[in-house]
């Protein structure tokens, strides 16, 4: 399989031109040419361009050169927070095949990296990889993003991610589960969540049937396993050089978490869904009832809380969920809830305890990501909390339980939200305070020395907002023993290089950097000069890039 291109790559003598050679990938200087008239090349360990730096030039038949250099000089180490920047969901073509508009991504992560960015977070999708057939996987896109990355001086973290994105096929971004795991639901629809209305959720394979052979011959477990072994073996020498982290998907959206809200809800940042049990698919059902009647309960085995209310009712309306005298806080209730979370927490465990095998010695930092469901957090019952799966109440920690698997097996954890504040968010919803539930699970990681990766949840960011960034940063990170944070900002687009929002992230890079970089300028874009067109006015290169490449 060749790594950038349809035909052979060809590289300089230094670099090699086969694909096993390109897993001896080291820091030494590359160039390597893309089909479709994009040649890229890299000078490696080298602070100062040995010549003009690069150029663009649409007279040379189509053909863009481009010079990166990389800098691990000591000016560019630093001792705060790194940040690593979330590519595009579109990055690679849905056939999986090539990078998109690879000219655009090419400057985008130049200009990354002149602004002190540590690093990207590509997601790997499973609908993309393991497309068409079972055991068949196609790497090639992601082998040439990550190259790609490789060369302007970026380290790469990976989120191998099982779950659907979009909520449909008219969804421009929509990338669905593997069309033969897809099939295998047509033959078996219990392979899908199901409510107490019984609509069905293919975001991510039921939990229920974990370690059942249900798709063809393989459990799922397995077949996450499988993809995990693929990818390790296909950058095995990338890992813990250039591909320093992976985040394992364990849930919809990547998070260990049920399918419990609206797919098609436009802003869970904002939301007051109280979500549904996701309990009722077969799988799901048996367990429950097996579990049911090791008590001598039979009559609770067979299905979710009743009077748990509809989808956007008041709480208070509802007789699991309100507060006083809510069925939440009876022997039923929390039986039931301990087995909805326990399954979670038995999901979890087995993903966890497979990759910690498949990525032991590999140097890279493996990782898994937690939902942030905050809209209810001031509430005695937490109910959109639980019907997610986290048991979590006014009187029991729900997350010190999913921090402790973390850390038995070497996991950093994800959460998102770091820039949402309560004083607005209250003015919205009275219910909810981001900072309170932040607050808790930071607190959980903590205790169990774990590293932490931060991530915002809106894309529109303003100064107040990477303010409050910095600030639930530092109630992590600061104190006498440091702890390891990070921040993944979600994510690259057009917006970002409006001069406006430029200037606000560098600011923000630098700030999580304890100051130790330069400020980037996007006029030239790094060492970039173009020779047959005048210069543009800054930060608006790259928004143009994205608009007409």
């Amino acid at each position: 399989m060749a790594i950038l291109s349809q035909s052979t790559a060809s590289f300089s003598p230094s670099f090699v031109s086969t694909r096993s050679d390109f897993t001896r990938l080291t820091r030494f200087p590359c160039r390597v040419t893309f089909r479709r008239g994009l040649a890229v090349s890299s000078c490696f360990n080298s602070s100062k361009s040995p010549g003009a730096g690069g150029f663009l030039s649409p007279d040379n038949g189509g053909e863009v050169s481009y010079e990166l250099h990389h800098d691990f000089s000591p000016q560019r180490r630093r001792s705060g927070s790194p940040v690593f920047v979330t590519l595009p969901v579109n990055s690679v073509s849905r056939e999986g095949g090539r990078v998109l508009r690879p000219k655009a991504m090419m400057f985008s992560l130049k200009a990354l990296a002149s602004a002190g960015v540590e690093g990207v977070v590509v997601e790997i999708w499973w609908g993309l990889v393991e497309k068409n057939k079972p055991r068949v996987y196609y790497w090639r896109g992601y082998e040439e993003l990550v190259a790609m990355a490789c060369k302007c001086g970026l380290k790469v973290r990976a989120v191998l991610a099982f779950h659907q994105h979009g909520a449909g096929p008219d969804d421009p971004n929509w990338i669905p589960l593997p069309l033969w795991v897809l099939d295998e639901i047509k033959k078996d629809v219990e392979l899908a969540y199901c409510d107490r209305f019984g609509r069905r959720n293919i975001e991510y394979i039921s939990l229920g049937c974990d370690i059942l052979p249900v798709l063809c011959g393989r459990s799922p477990i397995q077949v996450y396993a499988d993809f995990m072994r693929n990818f390790r073996d296909t950058f095995r020498s990338l890992l813990g050089v250039i591909i320093t982290g992976v985040q394992i998907g364990m849930g919809p959206g990547g998070e260990l978490r049920y399918p419990s809200f609206s797919p098609q809800e436009p802003n869970l940042a904002w939301s007051q869904e109280l979500g549904e049990f996701q309990c009722y698919d077969k799988y799901m059902l048996a367990s429950l009832n097996a579990s049911a009647r090791n008590i001598g309960m039979r009559e609770w085995g067979n299905g979710g809380p009743f009077g748990a209310g509809s989808l956007m009712q008041n709480l208070e309306h509802t007789d699991f969920f309100k507060n006083d005298g809510g069925s939440w806080d009876t022997p039923y209730g929390k039986f039931f809830l301990e087995w909805y979370s326990g399954m979670l927490l038995l999901h979890g465990e087995r993903i966890c305890r497979e990759a910690e095998t498949i990525f032991r010695g590999t140097e890279v930092h493996i990782s898994a990501k937690l939902a942030v469901i905050h809209w209810h957090y001031v509430t005695q019952s937490h109910p959109s909390e639980l019907t997610a799966g986290y048991y979590n109440t006014f009187n029991r920690d729900g997350y010190l339980s999913i921090a402790r698997m973390f850390s038995k097996y070497g996991f950093s954890m994800c959460c998102s939200c770091f820039e949402m504040q309560d004083a607005v968010m209250q003015k919205i919803n009275p219910d909810g305070s981001p900072e309170g539930f932040l607050r808790q699970l930071l607190l959980a990681a903590r205790l169990c020395d774990l590293a932490l990766e931060g991530q915002n949840f809106s894309t529109n960011l303003d100064d107040g907002a990477f303010t409050q960034v910095l600030k639930m940063s530092k109630f992590y990170s600061n104190g006498i023993e440091k702890r390891p944070f990070s921040f993944n900002f979600v994510r690259m687009d057009k917006r970002l290089f409006e001069s406006r929002n430029w200037d606000r992230f560098t600011r923000f890079v630098r700030q999580m950097s304890n100051g130790n970089i330069f400020r980037a300028r996007l006029y030239s874009v790094g060492d970039t000069r173009f020779k047959t067109a005048p210069v543009m006015p800054e930060a608006r290169l790259l928004y143009h890039l994205y608009q007409y490449s």
